[in-house]
């Protein structure tokens, strides 16, 4: 969690040295084969991040992108970055819970109670609604 002012990029590399994934046997891997963000996240620095750990970046290039640097052919990012779609849509319903939206609570442990609360009852909706 950070401030509401300061651009989510900026602790980008705190959140994904966190990052465990679990797998079905073993101990959980630290690094995703590819992660996916918006043009927020294609800045030089994450760019590198990515790059040092082995990670494959899902981004599309920023409009204001340095002069000379080079763009990644569309055909080798548009299959990944068209799934961002189910995230967004997560996002959304998120957003559907006021406080979380508007972010009322100001301690970060309050926050993602509220985003742990809103979770849950977008999934007791879908298990709910499927009842007969």
């Amino acid at each position: 969690m950070s401030a509401g002012q300061a651009h989510e990029s900026l602790f980008a590399e705190p959140v994904l040295d966190a990052v465990r994934i679990v797998q079905p046997h073993g101990s959980p891997r630290r690094r995703p084969e590819r992660l996916g963000g918006d043009r927020g996240y294609c800045y030089r620095r994450i760019r590198n991040w990515f790059h040092k750990h082995h990670v494959g970046a899902v981004t599309s290039a920023r409009s204001t992108r340095p002069e000379g640097a080079a763009a990644r052919p569309a055909a080798q990012i548009r299959p990944p970055y068209c799934r961002r779609n189910v995230i967004e849509r997560c996002v959304s319903w998120l957003k559907e819970a006021r406080a979380v939206a508007t972010r009322f609570e100001k301690l970060a442990v309050h926050y993602l109670g509220c985003i742990k609360l809103a979770m849950i009852r977008r999934h007791l909706q879908a298990i709910l609604s499927n009842r007969p």
